[in-house]
């Protein structure tokens, strides 16, 4: 029996010769595509026949971006003409440049514009009302790719000096945008009109963004702090000429000068298909089909139904994923999430099961539907449906008296966190940092570089080694460094303490946590280590690895630890108020004397205010550090120690 030959989509003469791209409207009925000539082609998805033409238009563009009911298309002539859907026809010209115009998006809610041209200003205009324009300006060479994040807070500009520019666009829009970043080294030189891409691709969860570079890599690039995170590599031969995430972020497809279209997977940043089409320009994923549809400089426009291979297909299947961190904050705060039930009742009506507590889809899709209505009949006061969908005594409670309607309120527990230590930025990350010295890490992919330096060099010598249990916790003082590493599989979390070289012999030890059990902070003095828990344990060791205290707190889940000689500060989530949020309870012990100095008393936290830091000073005064809304230093002398 003959072999069947993979299936090839026909190509689609639309345009002529030159710069051709398409875009899919956001509820995936129509497929715009713009070229060279004066003719604009609105195919319908799932109808093989003639698309609908629109002949009223400029010639050579080179840019469009879509809505449900209209789309706008930037010319080289410097127009920006806005087209209606419904009655496929031009509206109105939105704006003029004097120079030609090179790249256009819309925002999330298709309200404004941005215009990229090879003037030096790029403007952002109000698609409903063009007098309202708002220009960027700071960047000193022109733009020749732009996009809005997810949910149009910034604007990105890909520029021909090889530098990104990201604005911030949250003002009222009366003023123009300020320019927050320049990320430098990451996208080469071009020419505004090279068939070469330096596209800015968001990430549908709206954390990163994903650009080509001219290793022929595609980096991506975190939003909270514009670091470099993972990169999809060793893929193509030629330089990228186009890229485009699936609609749910569980794919990337990318194109390039080596006549080939790519399919990686997010999650592993490997290919998973290659396709060969030539000079392919832009790209294009159905919103919600198996169907991508990309155009090429020669004019033609490709519909690809079954684009994913059948073995592939599940991952289109999934809810939104996560952009490829090199480390997720929100896998590291996962710990942290708790959702108890309201009152500590079961809910009396039959809900749909959320995703697992703390898992990515939970935070990001936020509340279900049905929970923005949500009562529960805890008290036989009335409030559930009865079986005609009404509900009995609506808006009156048992007395006829007029109710307000009552409300799940979700318990908001503050995060833990390491004093002295700094998020991950990039594959980087500070473990501690205080006044004796500083303990950073680099992930190498597979292991970890840890190096520990100092102030006082005649003092203590520098050290780094390779470590396998990928460490990320630290504490350091005079006497040693205290190092702890999470739970993986089958190896349990792990505690590490190794004095610092002197003339008697040093003694490392490690300890292992109950299975389970992993390490929220940890502190280390002259006396004792301690060490927080994920069972809400305080676990007490001394200098030479020997448990000497283990108990349970009554403020919990914990948040953060500190400790000087013998007193231990532990610090833990308490009662919450009536918004929800829980109040910080901290407790001083002397774990020498088995003696409580202070117990549960409250860090005086201002409203919307968090705890980044706590600390002793060297002569034994607590301090708490705030942040972000007040930026204070509370400080509290301590008549016991």
């Amino acid at each position: 029996m003959a072999s069947t030959a993979p299936f090839r989509p026909r190509a689609r003469p639309a345009h002529t010769q030159g710069s051709t791209h398409c875009a899919y409207t956001p509820d995936g009925s129509k497929l715009v595509t713009v070229g060279s000539n004066n003719t604009i082609r609105l195919y319908k998805t799932g109808f093989d026949g003639e698309p609908i033409n629109i002949d009223d238009c400029q010639e050579q563009n080179v840019s469009v971006a879509a809505s449900d009911e209209f789309f706008v298309v930037g010319s080289e002539d410097g127009t920006l003409s806005l087209y209606s859907i419904p009655n496929a026809a031009f509206d109105s010209f939105l704006l003029r440049t004097s120079l030609p115009i090179r790249d256009v998006a819309l925002s999330s809610d298709s309200k404004w514009c941005a215009v990229a041209s090879d003037e030096l200003t790029v403007k952002v205009v109000r698609t409903d009302d063009n007098s309202k324009l708002r220009h960027l300006r700071a960047h000193n060479k022109p733009t020749k790719h732009l996009a809005f994040d997810t949910k149009g807070e910034t604007v990105s500009l890909a520029c021909t000096d090889g530098i990104i520019y990201v604005y911030d666009l949250t003002g009222d829009g009366t003023d123009d945008p300020e320019l927050i970043r320049r990320i430098d080294g990451v996208i080469g030189t071009l020419d505004t009109d090279s068939e070469i891409s330096t596209a800015i691709a968001w990430h549908p969860d709206g954390r990163a963004f994903a650009v080509p570079t001219p290793t022929r890599d595609i980096q991506v690039i975190s939003k909270n702090d514009w670091e470099k995170q993972r990169i999809f590599s060793n893929g193509h031969i030629g330089e990228i000429t186009a890229l485009a995430w699936s609609p749910n972020g569980a794919m990337l497809a990318s194109a390039g000068k080596d006549k080939k279209i790519l399919v990686w997977d997010t999650k592993t940043q490997t290919v998973i298909s290659r396709h060969d089409f030539s000079n392919v320009m832009d790209i294009a994923w159905h919103p919600t089909d198996n169907l991508v549809s990309f155009t090429n400089s020669d004019g033609e426009v490709y519909i690809y139904p079954d684009f994913v291979p059948e073995q592939h297909t599940a991952l289109l299947k999934l809810s939104k994923q996560p952009a490829p961190f090199i480390h997720d904050p929100l896998l590291e705060i996962s710990t942290n999430v708790r959702r108890p039930e309201a009152n500590g009742f079961k809910p009396m009506v039959s809900r749909p099961r959320r995703d697992s507590v703390g898992s990515y889809d939970s935070l990001m899709d936020g509340p279900l539907p049905e929970d923005e209505d949500f009562v529960v009949d805890d008290d036989g006061a009335g409030y559930v449906v009865n079986s005609n969908g009404k509900r009995l005594h609506d808006g009156v409670d048992v007395f006829g008296e007029p109710v307000s309607k009552r409300r799940n309120v979700e318990i908001e527990y503050h995060e833990a966190f390491q004093p002295g230590s700094t998020p991950w930025r990039g594959n980087r990350k500070y473990l501690c940092l205080n006044l004796i010295g500083f303990v950073w890490t680099v992930d190498q992919d597979g292991h970890n570089t840890v190096t520990v330096e100092f102030y006082d060099r005649e003092f203590h010598r520098d050290f780094h080694f390779t470590d396998t249990f990928l460490y990320d916790k630290a504490c350091l003082t005079e006497n040693g460094v205290l190092f702890s590493c999470p739970p993986s599989g089958d190896t349990p979390a792990t505690i590490f303490y190794r004095p610092h070289e002197s003339w008697t012999h040093r003694i490392d030890w490690k300890t292992q946590l109950p299975k389970g059990e992993a390490v929220l902070a940890m502190s280390l003095s002259d006396s004792f280590v301690t060490v927080t828990t994920t069972a809400n344990y305080v676990r007490v060791y001394t200098l030479f690895g020997m448990p000497y205290k283990v108990y349970r707190p009554k403020s919990s889940p914990m948040v953060t630890c500190a400790s000087w000689r013998n007193y231990v500060m532990t610090i833990g989530n308490g009662p919450a108020g009536g918004d929800g949020q829980t109040k910080l309870l901290y407790t001083i012990e002397n774990i020498k004397r088995d003696e409580i100095c202070q117990n549960e008393d409250t860090v005086a936290l201002p409203p919307g205010a968090s705890l980044k830091s706590v600390f002793f000073s060297d002569c034994g005064v607590r301090a708490f550090q705030i942040h972000p809304s007040s930026c204070v230093l509370l400080v509290w002398n301590t008549p016991k120690i």
